[in-house]
């Protein structure tokens, strides 16, 4: 079981030791990126500029062990509709760094307040089809706390027992037919839930996280 002692370790010694360092993580719909260092964001993919974004990986403090919020995107949205995701969003210029991101998309989606969250760590960068470069920052939720999703983006908050989300057994690979090409792509089944793309993405690396040997 991962309680809440090894989970806070764990995320600790591996951003002591530098797990997440450089390594860039791409979904199944991304294509090649390029690192141009005469560039102000220096990661390319084609001939745009990846976007930076930030998204917020919640683990919520229950008594009877960690859960992961998630949310369910609303079906009318331009990208990724219905599917499953973690709050966050672009950054804006306001914002100082990732973390102040993920924060405020978190409040502005689904309602809790920043003084509700402690960031304990942080994950791989992940590169998504839509141009993004997402930083997943992941917050410890201590309840009990409010939520107010946003009705425009949020069709549906959940949450996810940690240890079925981490459990290396859960996670299957698929593939899908896209424009006629065999993708594959990692996913996690959870009842009426289908887990996958980056949300899952994120989620492996995690697990990597809290069960990788040495750490």
């Amino acid at each position: 079981m991962l309680t809440r002692e090894l989970v806070l370790q764990r995320l600790a010694q591996a951003g002591a030791r530098g797990v997440r360092g450089d390594r860039r993580r791409s979904n199944e719909d991304a294509q090649e990126v390029a690192y141009r260092p005469e560039d102000r964001n220096p990661y390319v993919r084609g001939d745009h500029p990846l976007k930076s974004a930030a998204v917020l990986v919640p683990l919520v403090d229950r008594p009877d062990g960690f859960t992961v919020m998630l949310t369910r995107r609303t079906d009318h949205l331009s990208n990724h509709g219905g599917q499953i995701s973690f709050p966050g969003g672009r950054c804006d210029p306001g914002d100082p760094d990732c973390i102040a991101t993920a924060l405020r998309e978190t409040e502005e989606e689904v309602g809790i307040a920043r003084k509700h969250i402690t960031v304990v760590g942080e994950l791989d960068d992940y590169i998504v089809g839509t141009g993004y470069l997402v930083r997943p920052i992941v917050g410890i939720v201590t309840p009990p706390f409010d939520m107010k999703p946003h009705d425009h983006e949020v069709a549906e908050v959940f949450e996810t027992p940690l240890d079925f989300i981490m459990d290396p057994a859960n996670l299957k690979r698929h593939s899908r037919d896209a424009e006629g090409v065999k993708r594959d792509h990692f996913a996690i089944p959870w009842g009426d839930y289908y887990i996958w793309g980056a949300t899952a993405g994120m989620l492996r690396n995690l697990s990597e996280i809290l069960w990788r040997p040495g750490i």
